[in-house]
């Protein structure tokens, strides 16, 4: 599945904008990352940093995946709350997972800061938002998890959450603090250029068609050239391509779609998320808002924009729009787009132990964080030598029955709703 970037937000407004040549020839380096995200990014950040040799391989350019069509949201922790977490994975790694992804924004900002990334970093916090009376329910289930475990978060009533908002469509709201807004594009094409700075040789076009492994070194093949390296980090997760040699962790595919306002005018903008915090909704088939750098309301929601169906995603969309914000309602919405969500069944990261190599995936919708984390601490423990400083123990192996019916009950479910919803 592929979208027409050059309809996307991200990719028409993005500040950064370094370029990386293909891979030719043949070369050696500690350490070969395939996948130009966050994570691999990340990677190639920390490895180039402890100075360790670095090539990474992205096959179309960087950030053109998940990275590139993200939401933007720097949230802290993961979509499940951490009690969920820890009966996932026993009380001790889950209760480290959840405080070391507690620290994720603090990492991804200070990145930027450290960096001069120029992704329109806002550190406003985000709203978990009601998207009805019930919803409170959630947000008071997970205001008490987090509030356990020393997070600062605050549960704004039905009142608080419309000032801050500007939206009587919603019932209340879980504020985060630590959280914030990006420029998604722009921030991991941030990366790559302090990874390319701190030494490491970045190239785009470059897709790794063949993987083996011969005694302790790794081969990898790309169209037009070749790789040979000690170590090696997989990070496709959602946009995993066909590898000889090399089997794909299997993922449910879920997608999500946006599209953006014009910049809005500024008595609006006085109204409308003043604080310019990121939200998202406590509905099942749940959908974002958001306010970038110019004043463009971006507005999505689950489900892709590439079948039949697609066209009742567009239409709910102005919908939408004029529920949250009846003053919007003949608003126009442009740059519409959509990417691939990696989920596992536990709704939790993974990283598969490839002896020599580890493959993370499976986000689950929270790419920014955790995938710097999980790619700067690959790259550590790889270099190393020692897994402990992983943010989950590797696993040996991964299966994920009937993916490709789950993708589809995803979908189904996010088509019928956009086709009802808002009406």
């Amino acid at each position: 599945m592929t979208s027409d970037l050059a309809s996307c937000l991200w990719h028409q407004t993005c500040q950064e904008t370094p370029a990386f040549p293909d891979l030719t020839g043949e070369a050696t380096a500690d350490l070969v990352v395939i996948g130009g995200g966050y994570t691999g990014c990340a990677a190639a950040l920390k490895a180039a940093e402890l100075g360790a040799s670095v090539r990474l391989i992205e096959a179309g350019d960087i950030g053109s995946g998940g990275s590139g069509r993200n939401v933007g949201l720097a949230n802290a922790g993961l979509w499940l709350p951490p009690e969920d977490i820890n009966a996932a994975l026993g009380t001790e790694t889950g209760s480290r997972l959840s405080e070391l992804l507690a620290g994720a924004p603090d990492m991804v900002f200070a990145l930027i800061e450290k960096h001069d990334i120029q992704c329109e970093p806002e550190r406003g916090g985000t709203l978990h938002c009601a998207h009805a009376p019930g919803g409170m329910n959630d947000l008071r289930r997970r205001h008490g998890q987090l509030t356990a475990i020393g997070a600062p978060v605050k549960l704004l009533s039905r009142e608080d959450a419309i000032q801050r908002t500007g939206s009587e469509a919603v019932h209340g709201a879980l504020f985060d603090p630590r959280a914030g807004t990006i420029q998604p594009l722009a921030y991991v094409r941030g990366l790559a250029r302090a990874a390319a700075a701190a030494g490491a040789q970045l190239h785009a076009h470059s897709p790794a068609t063949t993987i083996s492994r011969e005694g302790s070194a790794w081969h990898v093949a790309t169209p037009k050239g070749s790789l040979r390296a000690k170590h090696l980090i997989m990070a496709t997760n959602a946009y995993a391509r066909e590898i000889s040699g090399y089997t794909a962790p299997q993922v449910i595919p879920v997608h999500y779609f946006q599209a953006a306002t014009d910049p809005l005018p500024g008595p609006l903008l006085d109204k409308i998320l003043p604080m310019k915090e990121g939200c998202w909704d406590t509905a099942l088939v749940m959908s974002s808002w958001r306010l970038d750098q110019a004043g463009r309301l971006v507005i999505g929601g689950m489900g892709a924009l590439n079948h039949f169906g697609s066209a009742l995603h567009r239409s709910w969309l102005p919908r939408k729009l004029a529920a949250l914000y009846p003053e919007l309602k003949d608003v126009k919405l442009h740059s519409h787009w959509h990417g691939r969500i990696a989920m596992t069944t536990e709704h939790l990261p993974k990283i598969l132990d490839l002896q020599g190599g580890y493959a993370c995936f499976g986000y689950s919708g929270r790419g920014i964080g955790p995938g710097t984390l999980f790619g700067t601490a690959m790259a550590e423990a790889l270099l190393s030598g020692d897994s402990a400083c992983l943010p989950v123990p590797p696993a040996p192996d991964h299966s994920l029955p009937f993916a490709g019916l789950r993708s589809a009950y995803y979908e189904t479910g996010a088509t019928l709703t956009h086709l009802i919803s808002n009406r």
